[in-house]
């Protein structure tokens, strides 16, 4: 877990002074070239919708739902946006920051592996580095860096690769502010201090997951269960109407055998007053159904050896009461790091968060906020689910006027996700069957969106109002929406025809895979590798004309595919070694694999297993998607000035953004000014 590099241990006994470092985070910074002379009081502001789709947001401003969108629009300052290849949020952002493509940031997927290893899967923006060495003391362990131990501390690092186009302001003195800003954490250091950043999706909670929610009901199958996203608990309640219960913290990384550190708490129902008291730590939280609590900051005491104090670190939780008899329902949102008090750097500046927080008190620093785990594994009914929605929503609406008040110059990058995780699931913009909602509700819902894209718009409207005649405004999102009805498991075709053995196999992840006779494997939403003799552990593909021909192979059968009722799946396949440019190609998948709209990977396959069947139903609340192929969903581009580029694309705003700032352009960046012919 994070915090067993993020700690620091004073010895005051024997006068020994011996510091666990904080998170190295390590980023990759280009030497940043001499530039024009800059222009200081310039503003410019960014706004990302992630997620924001151009065919429906045309529908709706030609039904004038938008008037603010099609204001920019009418000024000639709308385009479809392309995104990146493949079309994923951390690929997406990455590409947007470097204004190049995955060749230069090295991001290519949601999951990335270490071929030396033959599997091993990370989330691909950051990846935790185990330590090396520890002074093991009773039950504990600690890693010292000082001589004469000189341990390697445990790290967390950005696996984003090249220079972010805020380096090259900050080096000419221009500031930015950044708030939510996607794979970017831990946060890259701003090294002349004009740089500030809150990052967003990628941000973990105090597990170090993405977010892990608690739940607990009386109804449990067991007495504890782990769930993608979520650990579930029983509730024994006894003659007096409470029920004690166990919230699992962070894990005390410092014991030999690291635990989660837990917090006892008791829950009083009364069934005749139809609500319950929640009694935790110094707390008591009265709740009815359907109510929410404010933040509540927690202390979770962290054992250390006799001779030094125990560590306290500190997060923040609500709960949620969805039902008091004859079920009891609590759900519990994944603890948040504090951001008035962090136990790791989560921003750039560090005091950044806890200045964000002196003004808006506590809030989600977690990156997915809104809670689509709840929702898939249906702890959330729609209805819930739209509730939070609504929650996060409003904690970003808060932080944005923040933003703006705070804001004097140059630039200022606000992101929103309202437009895309509640999109996953309430998108549904077709009269197909819903995969789980009978047609009148799948239009309501669907209508959700809509609404969202209304709120977006008063927003719009809001810095417009303010800053239409004093900054440039970009609008933009990362990429576009569709349904996603059927899935496709890339491994068990793989495995069908041959290129996976044995062929009664279930997975890549154990030892039934024989690794010696199997030429190529899925791993993530597009990827397609080689098991390349001389990359991966056991290779057997060997480079040049067996490669050459496996690849021609693959790409001409897999365009190949159809359904069982004779639909073509793939629309493309792409070489990376023909769309990617740059010194980090070599990192990316051999192949990456474009879907039509309304197909997609299935879920099994995108961590390695074999479904049954080659296709199969999406039966799940996560009905639509986005990572097909990139010319099914580009994203948008709205700007106050006209966009004289004829096919933007995502590359093009980081030099657009520098240029206005009177900032050389890099080498390194592939994109191109917006506001000029190309």
């Amino acid at each position: 877990m994070m915090y067993k590099d993020s700690r620091k241990i004073n010895f005051n006994t024997l006068s020994i002074i011996i510091a666990v470092t904080a998170i190295v985070f390590v980023v990759s910074l280009a030497t940043v070239p001499a530039y024009a002379e800059p222009q200081m009081s310039k503003k410019v502001i960014v706004m990302g919708f992630d997620g924001m789709d151009p065919r429906l947001a045309t529908k709706m401003m030609d039904a004038g739902e938008l008037p603010n969108f099609d204001k920019l629009r009418k000024r000639n300052g709308f385009k479809p946006l392309g995104t990146s290849n493949p079309p994923q949020s951390p690929v997406a952002w990455a590409s947007f920051t470097n204004g190049a493509g995955p060749g230069t940031h090295g991001i290519f997927d949601f999951i990335h592996r270490h071929p030396e290893k033959q599997y091993s899967p990370f989330y691909s923006a950051s990846e935790t580095i185990e330590g090396e060495g520890a002074w093991e003391v009773s039950d504990h362990k600690l890693q010292l860096e000082m001589w004469p131990f000189n341990h390697i501390p445990t790290q967390t690092l950005l696996k984003r690769e090249g220079t972010p186009f805020w380096d090259y302001l900050d080096a000419v003195g221009i500031e930015s502010a950044f708030y939510d800003l996607p794979a970017n954490y831990p946060p890259s250091k701003s090294k002349f201090h004009n740089h500030s950043c809150l990052p967003g999706m990628g941000t973990p909670d105090m597990f170090g997951n993405p977010g892990t929610y608690q739940h607990y009901a009386e109804d449990g199958p067991v007495r504890t269960r782990d769930e993608g996203g979520g650990k579930r608990s029983m509730l024994f309640f006894e003659e007096n109407e409470a029920a004690k219960a166990t919230l699992l913290g962070p894990t005390n990384s410092f014991l030999k055998d690291p635990k989660p550190i837990t917090i006892d708490f008791v829950v009083h129902r009364d069934i005749q007053a139809n609500a319950v008291v929640i009694e935790i730590q110094d707390h008591k939280i009265i709740l009815k159904p359907g109510q929410w609590s404010q933040w509540t900051q927690l202390e979770f005491e962290m054992s250390m050896p006799w001779f030094l104090p125990n560590e306290k670190l500190s997060g923040i939780c609500k709960f949620y009461l969805q039902e008091v008899s004859p079920n009891l329902r609590l759900y519990v949102t994944p603890i948040n790091i504090d951001p008035s008090n962090p136990a790791v750097q989560v921003t750039e500046p560090p005091e950044f968060i806890e200045e964000i927080s002196e003004k808006l008190g506590l809030f989600y620093t977690t990156g997915f906020q809104e809670d689509h785990k709840a929702r898939s594994n249906n702890v959330f009914t729609d209805a819930e689910y739209l509730n939070q929605i609504n929650i996060v929503l409003e904690e970003r609406l808060n932080m944005l006027e923040y933003a703006l008040d705070r804001y004097e110059d140059g630039l200022l990058f606000f992101y929103f996700s309202s437009t895309d995780l509640p999109t996953h699931i309430f998108w549904w913009d077709s009269d197909e069957k819903h995969p789980i909602r009978k047609a009148d509700e799948a239009k309501k819902y669907h209508g959700m969106i809509k609404k969202i894209y209304r709120k977006m718009d008063e927003v719009v409207g809001r810095v417009l109002d303010k800053y239409d005649d004093k900054a440039t405004i970009i609008l933009m999102s990362d990429h576009g929406f569709c349904n996603w009805k059927r899935q496709f498991n890339i491994n068990t075709w793989l495995r069908d025809n041959g290129y996976i053995k044995p062929s009664d196999c279930k997975t890549i992840m154990s030892n039934e895979i024989d690794w010696f006779q199997t030429k190529a494997y899925g791993l993530g939403l597009n990827g397609l590798y080689l098991n390349l003799r001389g990359r991966e552990r056991d290779g057997i593909v060997k480079p040049g004309k067996e490669r050459e021909e496996l690849l021609n192979e693959l790409i001409t059968k897999l365009k190949a595919v159809r359904d069982v009722d004779g639909k073509p799946v793939i629309r493309n396949v792409y070489r990376s070694d023909e769309i990617y440019k740059g010194p980090h190609t070599y990192l990316a998948p051999d192949l990456l694999i474009g879907y039509y709209r309304g197909y997609r990977v299935s879920w099994a396959a995108t961590l390695g297993d074999m479904d049954e069947e080659i296709f199969k139903d999406n039966d799940s609340a996560w009905s639509a998607d986005h990572c097909i192929d990139p010319l099914e969903v580009p994203g948008v581009l709205f700007s106050n000035r006209p966009i004289l580029a004829e096919n933007p694309d995502l590359t093009d705003l980081a030099p657009t953004i520098l240029a206005e700032f009177g900032v050389d352009i890099p080498e390194s960046m592939t994109g191109k000014n917006i506001y000029k012919k190309q």
